[in-house]
């Protein structure tokens, strides 16, 4: 859910574009965003993938399963995992106007 429609109840065609971010994160983490958890963490899974992005670790948050059986056949192409986990992230910008429209 968009920030801006959990706190003001405003809905624009920019909540599509976050909640877009959020299913691209979670099809690449595997995880869901609601009832994350982090060991110990006060993050949601939008945090996690923050905090991983900034610090150069992006493809920490990527799922294992996406790895693992792309790896035996030479699929797995890291610059195009963090190719969408940066669309994710712009898709889950906390303003709504710094959010790509849905046609770019």
């Amino acid at each position: 859910m968009s920030p801006e429609y959990a706190m003001e109840g405003i809905f624009s065609v920019k909540s599509d574009v976050f909640s877009f971010g959020v299913l691209v994160l979670e099809i690449v983490s595997g995880k869901r965003n609601r009832g994350f958890h982090n060991s110990g963490q006060d993050n949601n899974l939008l945090g996690y993938t923050w905090e991983n992005w900034k610090e150069g670790k992006g493809l920490e948050i990527v799922d294992s399963i996406i790895v693992d059986s792309s790896s035996s056949m030479s699929l797995f192409q890291p610059h195009e995992v963090l190719r969408c986990i940066q669309i994710g992230l712009l898709c889950v910008q906390e303003r709504a106007e710094d959010r790509p429209k849905m046609s770019s």
